[in-house]
């Protein structure tokens, strides 16, 4: 076995004392995969599991769906199963079992008394940047044997390798416990909004507020078909826009419409957006336009509603969100796709809503709009604490390979 001591090739930092660096072929036995014969296949179990890509790869094992009985290359028991063809190319698994791999993939092992197989898994996943520079092929890329082979990777001695491991393993488990702890928690944040809607708008109070049909107490206001080959350039409202916790700008996009529609299409401060047909989940899903981007248009994916006295936006924003976030309009919504539900105008305009007194509205906007607040803060917390952990991982990589763990 050949190492370097120092730099490697792509001159690199130094490496820790008694480190160096090793050719992958070198440090390493490679089988790069063969596939067999197409009329050898079979998926009734009979001859050896086939393996061709990521297809079959699982969390940590590959879960297999077609077997040979001509296999010609063999992955062993711990083997790192490498992706090495394709848009995959660089994408891991683990051998479980004996396997036949086809060409798309390549079988790693480390060599008994010199190499750890855990460790080479870790300094696979620090260079794949390596590796995927090393794929030829314009339209299909392609990591040939020799190139892996010469890949270089960081080598301690062999119980070192194990102690970095050993390390690693106790670490990366810390942080993906972290990890589902703040997602647990940030389940429990996106719940929060409705249920401070169900405690207004199912209370007591609420069952003994006036109703009306909303058509009654607004204008249903037109919304004008987005034209590719419109002669006009618009700022756009789609229902990205549209949130429980608010009306987002950063939703709208660059669209074309007819000019002789987009004056009627033009929003006004105080609208309130239903997303007229989206995904199951999505339909009905509604915000308040409060003025910004001035000018921005709306598409017929949406239904305007602008609310007249005594009904106040704000108020008809809440209950509406209510309705949204309790799956109303998920269950009223038509369509014969599965995948993309709508509602009508029709239906919006014969809703029963809610009309009390002006004071009572604005106080239940007020104590809303604080608690929504308040959720919409801890919910960018926790997304922070969650992109804080998924940095963890290559940080404490980069650390283990520097000697530093």
């Amino acid at each position: 076995m050949r190492v370097h001591p120092g730099r490697n090739q792509s001159g690199s930092s130094p490496l820790p004392a008694g480190w160096r660096w090793g050719r992958l072929g070198e440090v390493c036995t490679i089988v790069m995969g063969q596939s067999p014969e197409g009329a050898s296949y079979n998926k009734d179990g009979i001859g050896v599991p086939l393996l061709n890509g990521p297809a079959e790869f699982g969390a940590r094992y590959p879960t297999p769906v077609q077997w040979t009985t001509d296999p010609a290359r063999f992955a062993e028991p711990s083997d790192i199963l490498l992706c090495v063809r394709g848009a995959t190319t660089g994408r891991r698994n683990i051998a479980d079992r004996r396997y036949c791999i086809g060409r798309g993939l390549a079988a790693i092992r480390g060599r008994e008394q010199q190499t750890d197989t855990g460790f080479i898994w870790f300094a696979i996943e620090l260079v794949t940047g390596a590796i995927l520079n090393q794929t030829s092929g314009s339209t299909f890329a392609n990591l040939p044997g020799d190139k892996l082979a010469r890949i270089e990777i960081p080598f301690p001695p062999l119980p070192e390798q194990r102690r970095i491991v050993a390390a690693l393993r106790e670490l990366l488990g810390v942080a993906v416990r972290a990890r589902a702890a703040v997602e647990a928690q940030i389940g429990m944040a996106r719940a929060l909004p409705a249920a401070y809607l169900r405690e207004v708008f199912e209370s007591e109070q609420a069952r003994g507020w006036p109703r009306r049909r909303l058509g009654e107490v607004s204008d249903l206001r037109p919304a004008r078909t987005i034209a590719s080959d419109g002669d006009v350039e618009v700022t756009a409202v789609t229902t990205a826009c549209l949130s429980e916790l608010g009306f987002h700008p950063s939703g709208v996009k660059r669209a074309r419409m007819w000019s002789n529609t987009v004056s009627e299409a033009t929003l006004s401060a105080g609208e309130v957006l239903i997303a007229r047909s989206n995904t199951p989940d999505l339909v009905g899903r509604v915000s308040m336009f409060e003025g910004q981007p001035e000018g921005a248009v709306a598409s017929d994916l949406t239904i305007r509603i602008m609310p007249h006295e005594p009904l106040q936006s704000s108020f008809l924003t809440a209950y509406l969100s209510y309705l949204y976030m309790t799956g109303y309009w998920k269950a009223l919504a038509g369509g014969a796709s599965g995948s993309m539900k709508k509602i009508t105008r029709r239906q919006v305009a014969g809703e029963e809503v809610p009309v009390p007194a002006p004071v009572t509205q604005e106080r239940v906007v007020s104590v809303l709009r604080a608690r929504l607040s308040s959720a919409s803060a801890l919910q960018e917390r926790l997304a922070m604490q969650k992109d804080g952990i998924g940095r963890l991982p290559p940080v404490l990589l980069r650390r283990a390979f520097r000697g530093e763990l």
